[in-house]
């Protein structure tokens, strides 16, 4: 087999179990191939404080939640990409909420607070973010995954369509481990939007000990200088050198990293340059879903974003991990109509469209 010809055997299987949609506009496909599966329930509060609304939103799904947990180990997957950016990651008041429902459904006894962080120490970021603060009140541990056991997986990359290996956290993927993803609702420069699940997907590959990011002049800039040599974060062979990569990956990942139990705080979004560079929104709202695909599809509509052009999650919708069709979820609490805000998208929201198109 050639070069050539084998470079384009691996593009068209690697590529097979969505390559559809790279070639249709994502509504009209998504519409005729997602399977139609059982109606989903999300929660939709709103209100002035984040712990209360957690709270209220996650109230719906007490019994059902307290079953899936059993007497398995709870973790809060936490969404800390940067650790100087409060706007950008999970706030205390959030967990607060979480743990106070926990509490409330005797579900307290086995939690912890969980992130790699995609710069420098996660341990560093849990200190700014508040976090230390709720060990006096709550029997949880704050746990780095970087120094955690981990398992391998594979992503591809554009350049060559080759398997590309990455160390994801043991913990995320372990069956005994309830995940939650609580997520902040973000703007995203590389995919639209960072919900529930980008913020498994994302946070799950960890990096070695010495890899570290700084922030100057507002653009990311890896130090060689600053990490030690050949110190790696995995989280980057996720982007795949392109839209069309990026995309797939994720919702390939998606089949094993995935969340539990989604919460999605709206408290205060990112709009604009997301999802470390944006700007605030005050949206006053929280999502709560044991159908993380339908958490984040009432997100996306709740940010006023057109789901179809949100690649992985409408792969994810078209390879039957959960109900995106708004028709078929149940919303309870508030009215989604209510609270729809338009966010300002990045600048190069257009060109992210490009996985819509057949890879050249």
């Amino acid at each position: 087999m050639t070069n050539y010809s084998r470079r384009n055997f691996l593009r068209a299987s690697l590529m097979g179990g969505v390559g559809l949609t790279l070639a249709s506009p994502a509504k009209d496909f998504l519409a005729s191939t997602a399977p139609e599966l059982p109606a989903s329930t999300v929660s939709l509060t709103a209100g002035g404080d984040r712990a209360d609304m957690v709270f209220r939103a996650l109230q719906p799904f007490s019994e059902e939640i307290r079953r899936a947990i059993g007497k398995r180990r709870v973790v809060l997957k936490v969404n800390n990409v940067l650790i100087y950016v409060p706007l950008a990651c999970t706030h205390a008041d959030t967990l607060e909420g979480i743990l106070e429902f926990l509490k409330s459904i005797k579900k307290l006894n086995n939690v912890i607070i969980a992130e790699s962080s995609a710069s420098a120490s996660t341990m560093e970021g849990f200190d700014n973010y508040r976090y230390f603060s709720l060990l006096s009140r709550y029997p949880v541990k704050l746990v780095d995954l970087d120094n955690e056991p981990y398992k391998l997986m594979h992503v591809i990359d554009e350049k060559d369509f080759r398997p590309r290996q990455i160390r994801v956290s043991e913990i995320i993927l372990d069956p005994d481990s309830y995940t939650v993803s609580v997520a902040r609702m973000k703007t995203h420069n590389t995919v639209g939007a960072t919900l529930s699940l980008k913020n498994i997907v994302f946070g799950s590959p960890i990096k070695d000990k010495g890899f570290t990011l700084y922030n100057e002049d507002l653009r990311f800039t890896t130090l060689a200088k600053e990490s030690k040599p050949g110190a790696v974060s995995y989280k980057r062979l996720i982007h795949g050198g392109g839209f069309h990569a990026v995309n797939y990956n994720m919702a390939m990942l998606a089949q094993k990293l995935h969340p539990d139990l989604a919460i999605i705080d709206g408290f205060e979004g990112m709009e604009g340059n997301g999802p470390t560079l944006g700007t605030p929104v005050r949206h006053g709202v929280c999502v709560a879903s044991q159908d993380w695909l339908a958490a984040d599809r009432v997100g996306v509509e709740l940010m006023g974003i057109d789901f179809s052009r949100i690649g992985y999650l409408n792969h994810c919708a078209i390879m039957g991990m959960g109900v995106a069709d708004l028709a078929r979820v149940e919303i309870v609490g508030e009215n989604l109509k209510d609270h729809i805000r338009k966010y300002e998208m990045p600048p190069n929201f257009e060109r992210q469209g490009a996985w819509m198109n057949p890879k050249a």
